[in-house]
């Protein structure tokens, strides 16, 4: 494959993933520059994930675009600092991925400063040395790298970052966080993390095992219910955000905080149990929740 094939193949490799995510990436309803500047962003935050995970396309073609050998490419600490240093080429020089070039006439466009970009890398490359957290605060902590810079960055594209609607932003990206990790607590373990907090597990006598089994026991219900109710009041706290805009932004964050609503309602409905695989809410339950925020009814 050459070079000028390569490139939108590892474009539509990666922002191909937008259809499967839990929330909305960049929906039709918004105006085209939004969507296209969106997707730029999600091409970034994906492959970041991607790296991080070990999931990147067979062949790689990605390292080689970061200027990594296919002997070095299993080293996801190297990619991840090749990653960066052509993260930083996006604001200083040309890129040498295509989806970081994708990205640089959006950061330039939206005048996109580096720090959320390399607060997600930070997560990832986190994600590589840290496999539990002892306490809910060191989960806040990583959801302040992992999750929080995914809002602002929204709100730096649609040009309507406020510190009071970063603030809001970030307890909004938080819960989505802690939602998606009590979705997929399985397929988390099989990776070897667990971002249950340890103090929490003690707390419900719950042990590592129980995390393996093939459905989940009283306590492991228990203690997910008791980390839902978190991310219910921090989408609780953030929800405000949402009547601080106005248009069609308001629907797209509207659709942020019913995602995590329907997420949890999704969870509650599978009493706790997330281990047979991850709860995941239909498309009417998160148009009735969207419909209730958008009325200000909650």
């Amino acid at each position: 494959m050459t070079a000028s094939e390569t490139a939108p193949h590892l474009e539509s490799a990666t922002l191909d993933k937008a259809a499967s995510e839990n929330f909305p990436v960049a929906p039709f309803f918004l105006p085209r520059a939004w969507r296209e500047d969106l997707m730029a962003v999600y091409g970034f935050a994906r492959l970041v994930d991607d790296i991080g995970d070990g999931d990147l396309a067979p062949g790689g073609a990605d390292a080689r675009a970061l200027g990594v050998s296919p002997t070095e490419a299993e080293d996801r600490l190297l990619l991840l600092d090749a990653f960066e240093e052509d993260l930083r080429r996006v604001f200083d020089g040309t890129p040498g991925h295509p989806l970081l070039r994708r990205l640089q006439p959006t950061v330039r466009r939206r005048r996109l400063t580096p720090e959320p970009f390399l607060g997600l890398i930070a997560a990832n490359r986190q994600d590589q040395l840290v496999t539990r957290y002892e306490t809910y605060d060191d989960l806040l902590a990583y959801c302040e790298l992992s999750a929080n810079p995914v809002g602002r960055l929204v709100l730096g594209v649609t040009g309507t970052s406020t510190p009071e609607r970063i603030r809001l932003s970030d307890a909004i990206c938080t819960a989505l966080q802690i939602v998606e990790h009590l979705q997929d607590v399985a397929e988390d373990l099989g990776r070897d993390r667990i971002y249950l907090p340890a103090e929490d597990m003690k707390r419900f006598h719950i042990q590592e095992a129980d995390l393996g089994a093939k459905t989940s026991g009283a306590s492991l219900r228990a203690l997910v219910a008791y980390e839902a109710q978190r991310a219910r009041a921090l989408l609780n706290e953030g929800a405000p955000l949402v009547g601080s805009v106005h248009g069609r932004l308001k629907l797209l964050l509207a659709g942020f905080v019913a995602g995590g609503r329907a997420a949890i309602r999704a969870i509650a409905a599978a009493e706790y149990d997330v281990l047979p695989g991850p709860p995941r809410p239909g498309k009417v339950q998160l148009l009735r929740e969207a419909g209730v925020i958008l009325r200000g009814e909650g």
